[in-house]
């Protein structure tokens, strides 16, 4: 079964910077947007970056631009979110997504497959 496998959270200081991965399993994932989401302790799941498969078109949260960075690698397999500036209020669980649509949704709902979440944790 295809899988997306998360990577590179971690405990690190306001100010500081972080650098997630998303791995896929398989090919099953060409053709597919790719997105980064996270959900804090008690709250809903939120998006926080996507990039669409075809032209490496990227969408940002209003509270994440100038700061954060998604990208891919060329096979277009791997998908990454550089994290600078960090905040506490950044602190979640991210989670990277994939979903057969050529456009990035800000939305849960277009995206069927969810890596199992990585904890980025950011002291004050």
């Amino acid at each position: 079964q295809a899988q997306l496998v998360e990577s590179g959270g971690g405990l690190v200081q306001a100010g500081g910077s972080l650098r997630l991965s998303c791995a896929a399993s398989d090919g099953t994932f060409s053709g597919y947007a790719r997105a980064w989401f996270r959900q804090a302790i008690g709250k809903e799941r939120l998006f926080v970056a996507g990039i669409t498969w075809s032209s490496g078109r990227t969408v940002y949260a209003d509270d994440v631009k100038g700061r954060f960075t998604i990208s891919r690698d060329n096979a277009k397999t791997t998908v990454y979110l550089q994290m600078n500036s960090l905040k506490p209020e950044d602190t979640a669980v991210y989670y990277c997504a994939a979903g057969a649509q050529t456009a990035v949704f800000t939305t849960r709902y277009p995206y069927n497959y969810w890596g199992q979440g990585t904890q980025v944790t950011v002291s004050s």
